[in-house]
């Protein structure tokens, strides 16, 4: 499948997708996103339906589980604003929130209390090391879950039929950054860091085959933690090897303060990384070590063309309601719990074991644009953003499928 670039992308940069060949014929573009009209209080007979979300609300990554949270909760507040009917009842949804830190252990525990109070379906986790896990309870308790923002393919490859993923996966995030770094920067040596989680292993990976494949030399891999903050005696053994590209596998929380001791042990390379690196947040972590175009990295989504609006106005009207900017996957998880609500209706049932198959099938056009599954549960046609920083604000590149 040839990846489309926008109109401005670079010239000079040609990529090939991982993924289906088949695809489903893109619908046509939502209507720009109007505010939601003021709830109604549902009849007393409605039917209650209980959402849960999972994602990091505490911890060094908390602003981009609140990102998500905020998402979640805009959606069932429009959802419940509609008077949505599933069968012959008006559905009340209610969002059950919970907090996994971005730990697995914490993460299959709130899963186990989700699965427990009966939850008709789940969107999160965030972090791929999260969602692993309690996947599998997911599974066993047969409830349909949509991640919007894990990116490890392990996810979907477990065999679940509960298993579902309205972004692009590793194989697509990391490939493409590799290409990228080679053919585009003109990376010859490239040094790898990876936090040893499953989202930022896995994408570290993925980058170097795809590095590799196109030509580059891999200097260097070496490997930190989640919760590092001192990362001298890995960059000082890597600068020997005069790398002109670094690639760092992890989140913004550790990659901020990494790009300071960049700075400071006078590394002159291009700064790349994952969606976990690509926030709104990290000129904050990283001060003026961001530089000028220095950092290029890749969000696992994206629009273009008629759907670029209906994404804007749904910034707006989130930034209005919350008094914050989006993050990264707030509109993910904002379409991911519409499209549980979707399958609900074409269902007729908010009964898991019953609308899970409208789940597979589904043809939705959400804010961040057409989303429908392949086999897998993997978005067919997934997009990627690339991004780079100027002037300390996030700027994009390109949009690529």
């Amino acid at each position: 499948m040839q990846l489309k670039w926008t109109a401005v992308a670079l010239a000079a940069l040609t990529l090939v997708a991982c993924g289906k060949k088949e695809e489903a014929a893109a619908p046509a573009a939502p209507a720009p996103t109007a505010a939601a009209p003021a709830p109604a209080a549902p009849p007393a007979d409605a039917l209650i339906v209980k959402i849960g979300h999972v994602g990091p609300t505490s911890g060094a990554i908390a602003h981009l589980g609140k990102d998500n949270e905020f998402g979640a909760k805009m959606a069932i507040e429009d959802l419940n604003a509609k008077g949505l009917k599933i069968g012959d009842k008006v559905a009340k949804f209610e969002l059950l929130a919970e907090d996994d830190a971005g730990d697995p252990k914490q993460g299959t525990a709130v899963a186990q209390k989700l699965v427990d109070s009966k939850v008709n379906g789940i969107v999160g986790h965030l972090n791929s090391g999260t969602t692993i896990p309690a996947s599998k309870l997911y599974s066993d308790a047969g409830i349909p879950q949509v991640s919007p923002s894990a990116t490890n393919p392990k996810y979907t490859r477990q065999g679940f039929k509960t298993t579902f993923r309205v972004v692009a996966d590793d194989t697509q995030l990391g490939g493409t950054l590799g290409k990228y770094a080679v053919e585009t920067l003109k990376g010859k040596n490239i040094a790898v860091i990876d936090d040893r989680t499953a989202y930022g292993q896995g994408v570290a990976e993925e980058f170097e085959k795809a590095a590799k494949a196109a030509g580059g030399t891999i200097v260097g891999h070496e490997f930190t933690t989640d919760k590092s903050t001192d990362f001298n005696a890995i960059l000082t053994k890597l600068k020997a090897t005069k790398p002109d590209v670094l690639f760092f596998g992890g989140m913004d929380a550790v990659g901020g303060p990494m790009l300071k001791q960049v700075k400071q042990l006078g590394l002159n390379v291009k700064f790349m990384g994952g969606d976990g690196l690509c926030t709104g947040e990290l000129p904050k972590l990283a001060g003026d070590a961001i530089g000028e175009e220095m950092v290029v990295c890749a969000e696992a989504g994206g629009v273009d063309g008629d759907f670029k609006q209906p994404l804007e106005d749904f910034k707006a009207r989130f930034k209005a309601k919350n008094g914050v900017e989006v993050q990264i996957y707030a509109p993910y998880v904002y379409d991911a719990v519409n499209v549980l609500a979707e399958a609900m209706v074409k269902a007729g049932s908010s009964d898991p074991e019953k609308y899970l198959p409208e789940v597979g099938k589904i043809q939705y056009k959400g804010v961040t644009g057409p989303i429908a599954f392949d086999e897998k549960g993997d978005i067919k046609n997934g997009a990627l953003t690339l991004f780079t920083y100027k002037g300390g604000v996030r700027t994009q590149i390109a949009v690529v499928r």
